[in-house]
């Protein structure tokens, strides 16, 4: 695993859905969950979108990855720039991935959460989106 907190300069090898990457970085590959962000799972409303939207943003481009920890499933959470665009960021601000306020550090996600909602973007054009922590839960 890289680093925690050291920037490591990866390659985007898998797009899993729209909030997890597979990465090579040096002789490693690496399962990372980005950090402050949920997106829809596979089968769920804006999943596969979702996913596509990441892919667009990093798949196979070299990425910097900010690993923060590890998390029950043994992933990096981490945050990752794509093309010098932050990935979490980008999901939540085009209507791709929630907030993850139980895990949320950086008000910025929140506001940009906030700007597509007001605009109806992405999941945001939905009469009422369900967030993934509520439909794993049903």
């Amino acid at each position: 695993m890289p680093t925690i907190a050291a920037a490591v300069l990866c390659l985007v090898v898998g797009v899993a859905d729209g909030d997890t990457l597979t990465m090579r970085c040096d002789d490693q590959t690496v399962k990372v969950r980005l950090a402050e962000i949920d997106a829809p799972e596979k089968r769920q409303p804006w999943g596969t979108r979702s996913r596509q939207a990441l892919a667009d943003l990093c798949f196979q481009q070299q990425a910097t990855l900010r690993a923060q920890k590890l998390d029950r499933y043994g992933r990096t959470v981490g945050r990752v720039e794509c093309s010098g665009k932050d990935a979490s960021h980008i999901q939540v601000a085009t209507g791709m991935a929630w907030a993850y306020r139980r895990y949320l550090t950086d008000a910025a996600i929140l506001r940009a959460e906030n700007a597509a909602m007001a605009a109806h973007v992405g999941l945001w054009s939905d009469m009422s989106p369900l967030a993934p922590w509520e439909w794993r839960r049903r």
